[in-house]
């Protein structure tokens, strides 16, 4: 009898050693994931968090361990918060909910959430786990897809248009047909290479695979040019280089500046001017376009696509674009950190 107590306490111990290591498993796991993992109880209040949620969302453990889990909620999503309380009392499990939460310096994040319940020795619900996945650069990446897709359609309805407007140019400088032809087949040929630079680049390229800001205008502005002495196109100011995404964006705004310049604006007027000019001052860029011809009104009564691309495309490298209609034209200025490019 003895010998069988002692034999049933040592089971027990080997049994509770053994849950203790893979407890202690457990907790290292978790707490060396990439993703964001927390728990919290049935009120919301948050009872354990792990690295992986430090460096998503900038809070150090002691920091938010016992505060509401609505401190992430940006306001326009509080009340997100009790829906998802209610289900897991219900025991229901919350999976790739994909949604927008606050970090510790006010910065949104998209994410994806998996929430599943809780439970006790007796199975009552009592709290959550969560696990929470940075999708920012996949929602940037799905984002840029979608522009381009519809930049593609928009380019396609645009092309007669671009090309009665090249040939009405060529016109002007041909003395004959055969001088005409020459000119329009050189310009839809530079056309054609503006259009391939705006066709998405590796985000993740390699840096010393770049383009040189101006070299790139000089592409774009090519099919408008008239002799290699035009003053009507003028780049001026500092060049840097450009890599990945960035390469992309600034062919994009400049290309439909371009197009739309020479459809309505003032490169279609044989007095039209268009100046380009590019500084880097305190780690910031900014460029200018200036467009002046004849006058223009006050500019386009709606906004169309082409304003709607300009601001996208700004905010895949993070700048800001302004545009300003004047008697005589248009003038746009982008702002964006150097470090973006």
């Amino acid at each position: 009898m003895k010998r069988f107590c002692e034999s049933e306490v040592s089971g027990h111990s080997l049994a509770w050693a053994t849950a203790d290591e893979m407890a202690q498993r457990l907790a290292a796991i978790i707490e060396a994931s990439d993703d964001a993992i927390l728990t919290k109880d049935l009120e919301g209040t948050i009872t354990s968090w792990n690295r992986g949620a430090e460096r998503l969302f900038g809070y150090r453990a002691p920091d938010i361990i016992g505060k509401p889990v609505t401190i992430l909620l940006p306001d326009d999503r509080q009340d997100e918060e009790a829906s998802i309380l209610a289900r897991l009392r219900r025991g229901e499990h919350v999976r790739r909910n994909e949604t927008v939460r606050r970090c510790k310096d006010g910065s949104l994040v998209d994410i994806s959430l998996s929430i599943s319940p809780l439970r006790d020795a007796n199975g009552a619900v009592i709290g959550a786990s969560t696990i929470a996945r940075d999708i920012t650069e996949r929602k940037r990446a799905e984002e840029w897809q979608r522009l381009v897709l519809h930049e593609m359609n928009h380019r396609m309805r645009n092309l007669f248009a671009l090309s009665a407007s090249l040939v009405s140019m060529s016109v002007r400088d041909a003395a004959s047909a055969a001088e005409l032809a020459a000119i329009v087949q050189e310009r839809l040929g530079a056309l054609a290479r503006a259009h391939e630079l705006t066709m998405p680049k590796d985000p993740v390229a390699d840096p010393s695979d770049s383009v040189r800001l101006h070299a790139l205008l000089h592409t774009i502005l090519a099919p408008y040019h008239c002799s290699d002495h035009d003053q009507r196109l003028r780049i001026v100011g500092d060049d840097l280089d450009l890599t990945g995404r960035a390469v992309t964006a600034f062919a994009l705004i400049f290309y439909e500046l371009a197009t739309n310049a020479a459809k309505y604006g003032a490169l279609a007027s044989p007095s039209g001017t268009v100046t380009i000019r590019s500084a880097v001052e305190d780690e910031m860029v900014t460029l200018v376009w200036d467009e002046r011809g004849e006058p223009l009104g006050d500019g386009p009564k709606d906004e169309g696509f082409g304003s709607q691309l300009e601001r996208v495309a700004s905010r895949q490298i993070g700048g800001s674009i302004e545009r300003e209609w004047r008697p005589d034209g248009l003038r746009v200025e982008l702002k964006v950190a150097r470090e973006r490019l």
